[in-house]
């Protein structure tokens, strides 16, 4: 008799259509190939999650790029004007009247949360040399650098011996010319640091006094003193039968050497030292 389980299992598959042998050996080459690829796929993902977690490890990797952020445009709101600052500063203006010490919107604190402070200019102010005021009718004033070996210091040169410097500590210089149909005046004004200014008087004496002419009966000699200003000189000189003048005044830290006409006395360089100490107290505070 035969085992119930083959009993049952022929009664359940008795009805059943069985494929043909070459097609359920094609259905198994199918399954296969699926199989491997699949395998293959798996292996690929692998490889890729671990080659990702490499470059992740690295500490040069760069980031990934960050998507551009979506901003919304804003509309500015208009600010007030700042009002103008009507504070005025101490420090006078060519004419010598109070100027504005800043404009308007101008911060009154430095970086550091303390007050502004400006190092004083060493430029010379064009009010510091004369004016036109100051001379005769008839003249006209020319301003920028004077050509010409009209100084003390060409006068040198006629002298044998080494002189000394006049422009020692010397940090700024403003020249002036003043013509007229009989007369041609030339100024200079120069500014020094610390006490150089009146070196350069104490060696404009030496260069005088020390000069030794390169021709006999040719002069260079000191015609007046104390004539303006801290310290003002007249020097006279005679070169060749022809008569030179030169005045040298110093206010403060600032010398102005002027040529003046080849018959000034010095009566008349006094009215003029004078003139000029008045004008050089606008360059300089020690008036």
């Amino acid at each position: 008799m035969p085992d119930p389980i083959f009993s049952d299992l022929y009664q359940d598959t008795e009805d059943l259509i069985w494929a043909p042998t070459e097609q359920v050996r094609r259905r198994g080459r199918q399954r296969t190939r699926r199989t491997q690829l699949a395998a293959g796929l798996a292996a690929a993902v692998a490889v890729a999650v671990v080659a990702t977690g490499v470059v992740l490890a690295r500490p040069d990797a760069a980031p990934p790029p960050v998507p551009p952020a979506t901003v919304d445009p804003i509309t500015p709101t208009p600010t007030p004007a700042p009002t103008p600052s009507t504070t005025p500063s101490a420090e006078p203006s060519a004419s010598g009247a109070p100027t504005p010490s800043r404009t308007a919107g101008e911060p009154a604190a430095s970086i550091g949360g303390g007050p502004t402070s400006r190092t004083p200019s060493r430029t010379i102010p064009a009010a510091a040399t004369l004016q036109l005021a100051d001379l005769p009718t008839g003249f006209t004033m020319q301003t920028g650098k004077v050509d010409g070996d009209w100084s003390l210091e060409f006068m040198s040169s006629f002298c044998v011996n080494e002189s000394p410097t006049l422009s020692d500590g010397e940090v700024a210089t403003r020249s002036v010319a003043f013509n007229s149909p009989t007369d041609w005046i030339v100024q200079r004004v120069t500014r020094h640091s610390g006490t150089s200014a009146t070196t350069v008087m104490k060696n404009l004496r030496k260069l005088v006094t020390g000069c030794e002419m390169e021709q006999p009966g040719d002069s260079l000699s000191i015609m007046a003193e104390s004539l303006g200003g801290d310290d003002g000189v007249l020097v006279g000189s005679d070169v060749g039968g022809r008569p030179g003048r030169w005045l040298l005044v110093r206010q403060g830290d600032l010398v102005a050497q002027l040529r003046l006409d080849s018959q000034t006395t010095p009566t008349e360089a006094r009215r003029t030292a004078r003139s000029v100490a008045n004008r050089l107290c606008a360059g300089t505070d020690t008036c």
